[in-house]
């Protein structure tokens, strides 16, 4: 397979887009620009592609409609700004959308929400049911009411963070530049632009250099960052010109426009790297020969029934090792219930967990795509 084929292949992408493009580079929020990017990902949709727009844009257009020229530099002035901006973003996707019989629903996350294990599994599970009822999630951070995000943040790597909580095959990152070049094109005629790369080669560091503009927070050094985020998860990640002509569709059909950044491996390699390697266990899950005998040999899940006792004080999505009755570890893996609650329904059969604790959050106590084998 080819490496552009990926993009025709993919079936679940995040589409992030800044901040310079939305807003015309400041001049109001770019409608028919819009209109134009909603008609290609709604071309997605109805090919049977899953897709989640992260959008830039609350403050940048806050500040268009209160007539501030420049970003200030007021915590207090930029919440402002994303509080009144926010209103026109989500009307105008929703307005878009609409013009293709497309549901929207409005997301607003921080940092936190995805570095927190039990809202990271949260979070995903709301995205994936909408995906699943082919509503398209607009998602942003939650500048209104979180300074730490309108200091520190920037919305390529909640794009990132984004294609790791869903499992999303690539992200593409719209921005006003035509992709990575290989030396600023600003300053140098003969800057070349980078087609392909392996996310993780350090050369891109020097090529993507710094600055971001006036309007919003990432430069192309975010860029490269959020692509070797992704890659975490085995997503690729593609940088390229939103004013491009019909540039997503582009993309899906091959053609080599922007820049392509590619993991080291596959999607479900990644994941298990990063769980065995990535987290400290907060407990331990002593399992029966059955379970052992199931986990190792048939890639099975782990359910409650398989499990002999609970040790250490956990939540929902921390991880967990996995022990026989000897002690020796077998598997590491990201919990599906609190401590107390893996507690209740040790030894159980799945279909006894409502009756146990009084709801069900997922029959596996802990599900075969968050578990590896030590």
């Amino acid at each position: 397979m080819s490496t552009r084929s990926q993009l025709r292949q993919a079936r679940r992408l995040v589409i992030k887009i800044g901040s310079a493009l939305l807003t015309n580079d400041g001049k109001g929020l770019d409608e028919a620009a819009l209109s134009l990017w909603v008609d290609q990902i709604a071309g997605l949709i109805d090919e049977g592609v899953e897709v989640v727009v992260v959008s830039s844009g609350a403050v940048a257009v806050g500040m268009s409609r209160l007539g501030w020229v420049s970003r200030p530099d007021q915590l207090h002035e930029l919440q402002a700004a994303a509080a009144v901006g926010q209103m026109g973003l989500v009307q105008s996707w929703e307005a878009q959308f609409k013009r293709h019989d497309v549901h929207t629903a409005q997301i607003l996350l921080t940092h936190d929400d995805l570095s927190d294990r039990k809202r990271y599994l949260n979070g995903r599970s709301t995205l994936r049911a909408l995906l699943d009822v082919g509503v398209v999630p607009i998602v942003n951070e939650n500048d209104t009411v979180v300074t730490d995000e309108i200091r520190f943040g920037d919305n390529d790597t909640l794009g990132a963070l984004v294609a790791n909580l869903i499992e999303a095959d690539g992200l593409i990152i719209l921005t006003d530049q035509l992709g990575l070049f290989d030396r600023d094109p600003r300053k140098h005629a003969d800057a070349r632009l980078v087609t392909e790369r392996k996310a993780s080669d350090r050369e891109l560091d020097a090529m993507a250099g710094g600055g971001a503009g006036v309007l919003g927070r990432g430069g192309m050094q975010t860029k490269v960052r959020a692509a070797r985020l992704a890659a975490r998860s085995g997503a690729f990640t593609v940088i390229v010109g939103g004013r491009v002509e019909r540039a997503i569709t582009r993309l899906r059909q091959g053609e080599v426009i922007g820049t392509l950044l590619l993991p080291e491996q596959g999607r479900v390699a990644a994941r298990k790297q990063w769980i065995a390697g990535h987290l400290q266990t907060r407990g331990t899950l002593t399992l029966d020969a059955g379970a052992v005998k199931v986990l190792c040999l048939g890639g099975r899940s782990l359910l409650p029934v398989g499990v002999k006792s609970v040790a250490g004080q956990f939540r929902r999505g921390e991880m967990v090792s996995c022990i026989d009755e000897s002690g020796r570890e077998i598997a590491r893996g990201l919990v599906n219930y609190d401590a107390d609650e893996a507690r209740a329904i040790a030894g159980r059969s799945s279909h006894r967990i409502t009756e146990v604790l009084g709801y069900i959050s997922d029959e596996e106590m802990i599900h075969r795509d968050n578990l590896v084998i030590i």
